[in-house]
């Protein structure tokens, strides 16, 4: 899930940027420190919004830096269990495929890319045995994420793809069309 969040600490800003205006500079440093940084609590930064406040500037003994008291805000993405993400595979492999979700890459295990049972083709793609439905690379997907785990960073995100309302988004556009003629003859 996305969300804004604000933060109050102390910013450590490099000597580098002391020809900038403090604010810029501090947003600057922030860039710097914030870039690629994951945390479980927080997510993955994505940008730095803005310097809200900075404070008086702090200089320690043998440290060419200042320190600036300060209160920021990021645009952060935090994945959570069941929530629905629109993603893009990026790779196939022989035991699932990889799946770009914007911040973060996830996986879709063989066995959760649909009902049916599948078998990686020579193609490069994952195969329905009943249903002949193909998963390669580049298509287009809503998926829900059933595992996190933080023990390596940036974090490891399992999805599913076995549910109603989930799939490759031309699956889920030919079960509606099933769906609205299904209920277009029942009226009949």
């Amino acid at each position: 899930m996305f969300n804004i969040v604000e933060i109050d600490d102390h910013v450590r800003v490099e000597p580098e940027l002391f020809n900038l205006p403090v604010k810029e500079a501090v947003k600057k440093q922030l860039e710097k420190d914030y870039s690629d940084y994951v945390d479980e609590e927080l997510g993955v930064v994505i940008a730095v919004l803005d310097v809200v406040r900075v404070g008086e500037g702090i200089l320690i003994p043998g440290d060419p830096a200042a320190y600036y008291d300060s209160t920021f805000r990021f645009l952060v993405y935090k994945p959570e269990l069941q929530e629905l993400v629109y993603g893009q595979i990026s790779q196939i492999t022989n035991f699932g495929a990889f799946v770009n979700i914007g911040a973060l890459e996830a996986m879709i295990h063989i066995s959760q890319t649909m009902d049916d049972y599948v078998s990686f083709s020579k193609s490069g793609a994952l195969i329905g045995r009943n249903t002949k439905r193909a998963l390669k690379k580049g298509d287009l997907c809503i998926a829900r994420i059933i595992a996190i785990s933080y023990k390596s960073l940036p974090p490891k995100i399992g999805l599913t793809m076995r549910q109603p309302g989930l799939g490759k988004i031309e699956w889920i556009q030919e079960e509606k069309r099933k769906s609205s003629a299904v209920k277009k003859e029942k009226k009949k």
